[in-house]
């Protein structure tokens, strides 16, 4: 779906289509989802060029492998995001998946069905945050902290402070095995997949336009036709349900179960769509632009791991990008009305000294 941004005259009723008034190269490189993506190209570059060993086949192993539970978590927060609701528990989500996957197994449960188990967990999450918002009509950020907080006590309730790690070891294996000869994980087909889903569905799809409609004023859109109550409950069902999975991939990935895996995740999840391009005020986004940010979230982090950072600084990088990616769109809008605001003042009595001048004649 290609957005069309437009401004309507309250007298005449004309409208000017701005974003297709601008020629096509305009539209493709001077986009942020452009600059996002000349971002990851630079600080691949510098890092490969300054630090051994970076620009390495394990490296980019490590770096995907990394980035995969980021990225396919992002995927349904985008589209959360762009329909105006946004969706802070998917860090619990992954890690009461994960917690039930351990649990399960460790009660002698089979490992096919404890990881049923875990993304039907997973989806729970998502059908608890649909009801309340999307039929109940509560605020997403209130919500979802709530889950965020519940289901993250339920985690460790059930564990505690105990660690399961005893799982087969042919899926910790395939969760981290590469294509022969290459750092290319093997999960990231899956990956890939996803992410031409997700694409498909935002961008080419009426239930895309829908989410969109949603986003950009939900009572337009409910006079439109607009089912806005089923688009939000099944947004939130699809962010449990990739929640759900991203929890199974985390267990075999690192191999163990506990209370507090993947906490911190949500950061680096609403910092990746944000900075790639997903306006928090709902309407604008596209996945290209979240792929972008998530990998240049990844390979921050990666770069600083290897300067030998600790995880506080890491967390502060990726929440400074947040602010950044906030901060700089909204000072970019206020400066671009201020600058139109000034040049129409000064238009307003030229206008009206040429009228008067036609008059006179």
């Amino acid at each position: 779906m290609t957005e069309v941004a437009f401004t309507a005259s309250a007298t005449s009723g004309t409208r000017t289509y701005l974003t297709h008034a601008l020629p096509l190269w305009r539209r493709t490189l001077l986009t942020h989802e452009a600059m996002i993506i000349l971002s990851v190209v630079v600080v691949s570059i510098i890092a490969a060029a300054s630090i051994p060993r970076f620009a390495t086949p394990l490296t980019l192993s490590y770096l995907l492998l990394d980035v995969t539970p980021i990225l396919l978590c992002a995927l349904p927060v985008t589209l959360i995001l762009v329909s105006g609701e946004i969706d802070l528990s998917v860090a619990s989500a992954v890690g009461f998946s994960n917690v039930v996957i351990g649990w399960l197994f460790a009660e002698g449960v089979p490992i096919q069905g404890a990881i049923l188990a875990g993304v039907l967990s997973g989806l729970l999450v998502g059908l608890v945050n649909g009801f309340l918002v999307a039929v109940l009509q509560l605020p997403s950020l209130a919500v979802t902290i709530g889950t965020l907080a519940l289901f993250r006590g339920i985690s460790i309730g059930i564990l505690g402070t105990d660690s399961i790690t005893n799982f087969p070891v042919e899926l910790k294996s395939l969760a981290n095995a590469n294509v022969p000869g290459t750092g290319f994980p093997l999960v990231m087909f899956a990956v890939l997949v996803a992410i031409v889903l997700f694409a498909v569905m935002l961008h080419f799809t009426p239930f895309g336009r829908s989410v969109y409609a949603t986003g950009q004023g939900i009572d337009t859109a409910r006079f439109s036709g607009v089912r806005t109550v089923r688009v939000k409950f099944t947004l939130f069902l699809l962010s449990g349900l990739l929640a759900g999975l991203v929890g199974a991939y985390y267990t075999f990935r690192y191999g163990s179960a506990r209370g507090d895996n993947a906490a911190g995740l949500e950061l680096a999840v609403i910092a990746g769509v944000v900075l790639g391009g997903v306006s928090i005020f709902g309407g604008r986004g596209r996945i290209v632009g979240v792929v972008a940010g998530v990998l240049l979230i990844g390979l921050v982090q990666s770069v600083l791991r290897f300067m030998n950072y600790s995880s506080d600084v890491i967390n502060i990088a990726v929440g400074g990008l947040l602010v950044v990616s906030v901060a700089v769109p909204l000072a970019f809008t206020a400066i671009t009305q201020t600058v139109a605001h000034a040049r129409r003042k000064t238009s307003t009595p030229m206008r009206a000294e040429e009228s008067q001048h036609r008059k006179g004649k």
